[in-house]
């Protein structure tokens, strides 16, 4: 693993990406111009790590890469890096180059994946804007994605049993050569910076992280944990077959807590799908929000079951402590030493806030217009969030972990 430094990252003075807008793609141009640097942001005292993790979500991952923009401007490069889907594409970009090269490397991808021209001109309204919406979602169903997903020649529905075409809409092999040529795998493999990503066993269902503190990370890896089915084909990795990890978790927030060791860590988690919402109103809100709650992360029980497991090795360790040393074993001993330094934890939890004129097929809306807006949203909501200076604290020993939402306080 690499080694964890407490001190401060100077700030990053990398001017903002600039999209290049497509011509006749729309009036609308979300370009991300502000450069300036919210003031004050450095790395927090006692913080030993700093980790991003990036939830599923299709089209909508373009919002993450806005995140890490607005991280890299200020100098929060993350130590760790974790996603399930998009966000295992996104991790692996930013993991898989160096600091100076990743917004290039993020900017390169999702301008690939979305340099089809949809309409010449959008008229203003979120009714034309829903109507280009849905002829973007019907063109990638229908030819894919450029550098990402391709169709099969003839659908699974037409091919026997076995065959290759019989198990999946599309074929992703456009996506292996896009990573080939945007990550440095050697780069993730010396583990300089974490790395993780989720998966799930098609044959015993059980969800699984791939891990470079444990093995070597190749594409397939990534290709395995964006591998929805039944768009994308199962991705074989030695004699197993895998699936998108965001079937049974979308977020890899989980992976995370679950270690066993002592660093204060900051994380920003970032999601694509909301589990608060509004009441649907007509059958595309029912399907939008039901995908949501589907694919919303479920933080709130994730950080309860951690605040729970914390609290009881609190205890545990109050309990050995009045024990004479004497009288401890071996093991109660060592266990006793680590439960004395537990870490503490803060999470800043930033949110995808859908478009009024979005619709449930807003993971597979991948025109350049949105791809943009998705961008922008994202940086605007990290600037945003670290203006907050006091959430980028860490929580007071013995207090566990605390979760910031700046959308969730402006409701509130």
């Amino acid at each position: 693993m690499p080694s964890v430094s407490a001190k401060c990252h100077p700030g990053v003075t990398s001017p903002s990406s600039h999209f290049g807008g497509h011509e006749g793609d729309s009036q609308v141009d979300a370009r991300v111009t502000n450069t300036r640097r919210p003031s004050g942001v450095t790395r927090p005292e006692r913080c030993d790590r700093i980790a991003l993790v990036l939830q599923g979500g299709g089209a909508l991952g373009a919002y993450q890469a806005g995140v890490y923009q607005a991280l890299h401007e200020v100098g929060l490069e993350p130590e760790w890096v974790s996603g399930v889907s998009i966000g295992a594409i996104n991790s692996a970009i930013i993991a898989g180059n160096p600091p100076r090269r990743r917004l290039e490397r993020l900017r390169q991808f999702w301008e690939r994946i979305t340099e089809r021209k949809i309409w010449n001109y959008t008229p203003d309204g979120d009714v034309f804007r829903r109507m280009r919406n849905t002829q973007s979602s019907w063109m990638t169903m229908m030819q894919g994605q450029p550098g990402f997903f391709t169709p099969r020649k003839s659908g699974p529905w037409l091919s026997v049993a076995g065959a290759e075409d019989a198990t999946s809409y599309y074929d992703n092999a456009p996506l292996r050569e896009t990573l080939l040529e945007l990550v440095d795998f050697n780069l993730i493999n010396e583990q300089q910076v974490r790395f993780s990503v989720g998966a799930v066993n098609v044959l015993n269902g059980n969800f699984l992280y791939f891990d470079n503190a444990k093995e070597d990370i190749e594409p397939e890896h990534i290709m395995a944990s964006g591998a929805l089915p039944p768009a994308l084909p199962m991705t074989k990795i030695g004699t197993d077959y895998f699936w998108d990890g965001g079937i049974v978790s979308n977020t890899p927030l989980q992976h995370l807590l679950d270690q066993d060791d002592d660093l204060n860590t900051l994380v920003f988690q970032v999601d694509l799908f909301s589990a608060r919402g509004t009441l649907p109103r007509d059958i595309q809100d029912v399907m939008a929000r039901q995908k949501d709650i589907m694919y919303s992360s479920r933080t709130r029980y994730t950080t309860d079951v951690f605040r729970r497991m914390y609290n009881l090795k609190t205890k545990l360790h109050q309990v050995l402590s009045k024990v004479p040393e004497d009288q401890l074993s071996d093991d109660e001993r060592k266990l006793k030493e680590e439960l004395r330094d537990l870490p503490e934890i803060a999470i800043l939890h930033l949110i995808y806030q859908q478009k009024a004129y979005e619709s449930h097929a807003k993971d597979y809306e991948f025109s350049g217009t949105s791809m943009r807006e998705h961008w922008q949203s994202g940086y605007e909501d990290t600037k945003r969030t670290l203006r907050r200076h006091d959430w980028l604290e860490i929580p007071p020993e013995g207090e566990g972990i605390v979760v910031h939402d700046v959308h969730r306080e402006e409701r509130g």
